[in-house]
């Protein structure tokens, strides 16, 4: 991180952490006094706090950033979207698919049930991954003989949320490089699939499970496809920390859960056809920078995370003063010490979380093994 990021990093970095600690008590509070007795109220407290937390990172985006998001999708099913349960299945293009997809949910009015499927480590980031477990995300080790029974329990435990949420799961299991492209054709290849070009070979186990176990109480899969224009930089985290813009394109198709088949083989090919598609609809995009015909819908940008953003900034500017003023901390070169240390700790947490959200630095995750007999395609464990 270079010394100038640092000098605006730094000081975003102080109000994040410090208010999401605050964010992450109240979480702590709430699901030891109150959870126990009742999960629902639970969920609606908690729902309301932790988009507190994530307002500002859309913030980040939306405003400090000047991201554009363009999203391509039915009107009918834009009308949808917040206020029915629904599972989301994506490719995962860039590093900051997921906030594209918190801006999303936000502009739907269900950002804090936003949920999603990621990797056991991601609940360990400080804050923000603190938050995440508070909020029920399902955190898995990429392992299905220890990730199976997990899932299971995760999704029954969605059953009964309260209020429209959105479950993400990025089949794909890891982030698109061009060496993982790579890998993947490679493998495609020797097993006799078709060969993608714009996307990896999605690990349907877990959509197989997902699909089962809310087929019953969730009504509408949504088909999102991330896509860069050729005119844009991809969008990175220390892009966005240092108010660089890009432009992200997003097509979202929506399918009834219950037109999905009944049999796991025949869902798990679905899965397969449904990144065929996505590989050949990224082809179009490649060739006219834009997702065809397909409605531009309007998302905006509303200033619910600017006043939030605001506010934290004023409150902590505040308290700040007033605990100097009473502790008289930058008197004494003790006092210094400790202040150069909570920004170097500050500091050194910024660069973990654009470290962790670099697609580089994310783990391959293997593709199954998917064989034909008679016709019908089964899966094993690679």
């Amino acid at each position: 991180m270079g010394i100038a990021a640092a000098i605006v990093i730094v000081p975003m970095g102080v109000v994040f952490f410090i208010s999401g600690l605050f964010i992450n008590l109240i979480q702590a509070v709430c699901f030891v006094l109150i959870r126990p007795f009742s999960k629902n109220i639970y969920r609606r407290i908690n729902r309301i706090v932790a988009e507190l937390l994530w307002l500002e990172l859309v913030w980040l985006v939306d405003w400090w950033a000047g991201v554009k998001i363009k999203l391509y999708m039915d009107p009918e099913a834009f009308r949808l979207m917040g206020k029915e349960h629904a599972l989301l299945i994506a490719n995962h293009r860039s590093d900051i698919d997921w906030l594209v997809g918190w801006i999303l949910a936000q502009r739907s009015g269900c950002l804090g049930s936003a949920l999603a499927v990621m990797k056991k480590s991601s609940k360990l980031l400080p804050v923000l991954g603190w938050s995440m477990w508070f909020s029920e995300y399902l955190f898995l080790e990429r392992n299905w003989a220890k990730d199976e029974n997990t899932l299971k329990s995760g999704l029954q435990r969605l059953r009964n949320y309260p209020q429209p949420f959105w479950l993400a799961l990025f089949v794909e299991g890891t982030r698109f490089t061009q060496a993982k492209l790579l890998a993947a054709q490679e493998y495609a290849a020797s097993a006799g699939l078709p060969v993608p070009k714009n996307v990896l070979i999605p690990r349907t186990k877990g959509f197989v499970s997902a699909v089962n176990h809310m087929r019953s109480f969730v009504p509408a899969i949504y088909d999102v496809t991330f896509a860069i224009p050729k005119s844009s930089p991809a969008p990175t985290m220390l892009r966005i920390f240092k108010g660089q813009s890009s432009v992200v394109h997003v097509h979202i198709k929506r399918h009834e859960m219950k037109d999905l088949p009944e049999n796991d083989d025949a869902i798990a090919q679905w899965c397969r056809d449904i990144f065929l598609a996505k590989d050949k609809l990224l082809d179009g995009h490649i060739a006219e920078d834009t997702f065809g015909e397909q409605t531009l819908q309007n998302v905006g940008r509303p200033v619910k995370s600017f006043v939030v953003v605001t506010s934290w900034a004023c409150v902590l500017t505040i308290g700040a003063i007033k605990f100097l003023q009473s502790t008289a901390l930058f008197s004494s070169w003790k006092g210094l010490a400790i202040s150069a240390g909570l920004l170097a700790v500050v500091t050194v947490l910024m660069q973990i979380l654009i470290r962790f959200s670099q697609s580089e630095r994310s783990t391959p995750a293997k593709p199954n093994r998917v064989n034909q007999h008679s016709g019908n395609r089964q899966e094993k464990q690679h």
